[in-house]
């Protein structure tokens, strides 16, 4: 091989670029992966982790305010909302340190820069400082991932509308905000901005809230919302939007006709694919609803170019992202066949979160599977109630007659934790009766799964 010849090149360093990157490199190739930031992408610096910084820090300020449930006297409670911000921040620069150790560890040549695709095996590189680099490729990654969708409507100016990443960033939180759209972005943004006392009101155009997540879930959740002082408007559409000097005015019609002005507007309406650069002007490759379309081995419609994670489209998650990216790079370089996403966790970490993985009950009578429904309320745990955290409930879907695992949801502390278990299980294709016989450690949230799955049967103990 020349200096510029490489077994794989990877364009775009998120989730699934530097783990496929990462995962060709342990299978002996030679990888080089082209980012026009730091490596981590979107999850890394504007998405999974910062935000969830962001959560913890409103989470933390919240049992404080709490503190004397427990017997805790604490006076005069405030937040640093610069510091908040800051911390957020720090966290992606310290793991983005890690990304870099790795590509260093497994040889991988790391290119600061814009990465295109001019024909197959070829890929032109273009540094931030000038200049260009062909580098020719036997495969080529197309891991650009996704960017937030945008209402013509409404442009994101920065200061009045925004997209999460700017939200991620205010100085200090507004005194109003409206969010367009209630999905995992808008109710997690939903939820922090509230408990630093912003005025909220989630706008969701479909009949609830987590539009993809089972109903109860959804109810529940705007249930909980509405008593923390969100307003939660469902089936309302953003029909007029006029941008103000003081924030926005805002049309809405539908269920909940009103006019409604705010400080800020957080438009979170979904994401589409980012292939800006990616490809060479009048070089196409298949697309299927906006997203790049790929076979059972991830690969476009251009051979040699493969791609995986959001640019695909959904489930716009990175263990999703990840997954793919491993299978994608195996099917290249193993005689190993690679594997499409079928079952895998959804977590959301507001405060309640929420957890799912598999079928909800709806689309299980849609599919006319026969099943048996097993719900368990945190009221009931003794865990719960000693750690404050008793509101939510979880909910295990059970085919019949066997007892496999169609599906779980899950409202409550901790969720996204214990949502692994019923993942497991699924993939395990254990049944009902492998969680009712696995002893769960007393007093634990994870005693729920168990009185969840002998509660489809009529055999929960404390219900």
């Amino acid at each position: 091989m020349t200096e510029d010849s490489f077994d794989l090149v990877v364009i775009g360093g998120g989730p699934a670029g530097y783990v496929g990157a990462i995962r060709a490199a342990q299978l002996g190739r030679r990888v080089a992966l082209i980012e026009k930031e730091r490596p981590g992408g979107t999850c890394l610096h504007w998405g999974c982790i910062p935000t969830k910084s962001l959560l913890r820090s409103a989470e933390f300020y919240r049992q404080i305010q709490q503190a004397e449930t427990f017997g805790i006297k604490v006076e005069k409670v405030e937040f640093d909302f610069d510091q908040v911000i800051r911390r957020s921040r720090a966290i992606p620069e310290r793991l983005t340190k890690g990304i870099e150790f790795l590509f260093k560890k497994h040889q991988i040549e790391h290119l600061t820069g814009k990465g295109t695709v001019t024909s197959p095996g070829q890929v032109l590189f273009q540094p931030d400082k000038g200049g260009s680099r062909s580098l020719a490729a036997s495969r080529i990654l197309l891991a650009t991932g996704a960017r937030p969708r945008l209402l013509p409507s409404l442009p994101v100016d920065g200061k009045r509308i925004l997209t999460s990443r700017e939200a991620m960033v205010l100085s200090e939180p507004p005194r109003s905000l409206v969010i367009i759209g209630g999905g995992a972005i808008g109710v997690e943004f939903a939820w922090f901005f509230s408990v630093f006392g912003s005025q909220v009101t989630l706008v969701e155009m479909l009949p609830q809230i987590l539009p993809f997540e089972d109903d109860e879930i959804a109810a529940e959740l705007a249930k909980q919302f509405t008593r923390s002082g969100i307003r939660v408007l469902t089936g309302t559409k953003l029909e007029e939007a006029r941008v103000l000097d003081s924030g926005a005015r805002l049309t809405l019609s539908g269920k909940n006709p009103e006019t409604i002005e705010t400080e800020k507007v957080l438009v979170a309406i979904g994401l589409e694919a980012n292939l800006a650069d990616a490809l060479r002007p009048g070089l196409e490759l298949e697309r299927e609803k906006g997203f790049l379309k790929t076979d059972a081995r991830y690969q476009t419609s251009l051979p040699g170019v493969f791609a995986a994670g959001d640019v695909i489209g959904p489930p716009w998650l990175a263990h999703v992202a990840s997954f793919e990216a491993v299978q994608a790079v195996e099917g290249m370089f193993t005689d190993r066949v690679p594997r499409k996403v079928a079952i895998f966790p959804s977590c959301i970490y507001c405060q309640p979160q929420v957890a799912s993985v598999g079928l909800s009950e709806k689309k299980a009578r849609e599919l006319k599977k026969n099943h048996k429904v097993g719900k368990f309320p945190f009221l009931s745990l003794g865990k719960a109630l000693a750690a404050g955290e008793n509101s939510g409930f979880v909910k295990i879907l059970f085919g019949e007659p066997d007892g496999e695992i169609l599906g779980a949801h899950i409202i409550g502390a901790e969720a996204t934790e214990l949502i692994s278990e019923v993942n497991l299980g699924m993939n395990m294709q254990a049944t009902r009766e492998h969680i009712m016989a696995t002893l769960h450690a007393h007093p634990t949230l994870s005693e729920a799964l168990a009185e969840a799955a002998a509660g489809s049967v009529g055999e929960a103990i404390h219900q």
